[in-house]
């Protein structure tokens, strides 16, 4: 029997969406039925259950295919973990980013070639976050708008529902009519609070 090509997948939360990896692999030669997809699963997480399937579809030969290394893992534990476990397995290794080349990490050449892909991606990640927490911490300094998440309700509102409760009204009706879950209410009762104090 022929040796397979079985793709992987991964977004981090439900909101980012897969089909650039998905159409990348498939022109990489993966079929549809031999392709593995997780959503909302972190690289930081052991449990991801496509990954899973994929690595119980893998037979030896095959070949395991992502778009990127950082798709296996968010750090080199992890991915050298993987890598060991296709090595033992007599399975394959390629990575899309890398030129479409197979990383045989089945081969002295090709684990250590793996290794030193896997500490550059993990560097790259670092050098990322770095970056991200320099802009935040000279946009904080400057005084400007970090972004994020807006504050959907103003004090004034909140205000409003705390007399509301006050006056007998259920605070899961206050809630409800603001469009926020009571524990959110809760929480920014306690907050309006404490900034008083």
């Amino acid at each position: 029997m022929a040796a397979k090509l079985i793709g992987y997948a991964r977004v981090s939360t439900r909101g980012q969406g897969t089909d650039r990896q998905v159409v990348d692999l498939l022109t990489a030669g993966v079929r549809r039925d031999d392709l593995y997809v997780d959503h909302g699963a972190s690289g930081a997480l052991a449990r991801r259950p496509e990954l899973d399937r994929a690595m119980a579809a893998l037979e030896p030969g095959d070949t395991l295919v992502v778009c990127t290394l950082d798709r296996l893992g968010r750090n080199t534990s992890a991915m050298l973990d993987l890598a060991a476990s296709l090595k033992d397995r007599g399975l394959h290794l390629r990575v899309l980013n890398l030129g479409g080349e197979a990383v045989n990490t089945a081969t002295p050449m090709g684990e250590l070639l793996f290794t030193v892909l896997v500490a550059l991606a993990q560097m790259e990640r670092e050098v990322k976050l770095e970056r991200s927490r320099d802009s935040v911490a000279k946009r904080r300094a400057a005084g400007r708008d970090l972004g994020g998440r807006r504050q959907l309700f103003t004090d004034r509102q909140i205000e409003r529902a705390r007399r509301a409760i006050a006056a007998g009204d259920s605070p899961t009706d206050v809630a409800a009519d603001l469009g926020m879950s009571r524990a959110t209410l809760y929480r920014r009762l306690r907050t309006q609070e404490a900034e008083r104090a």
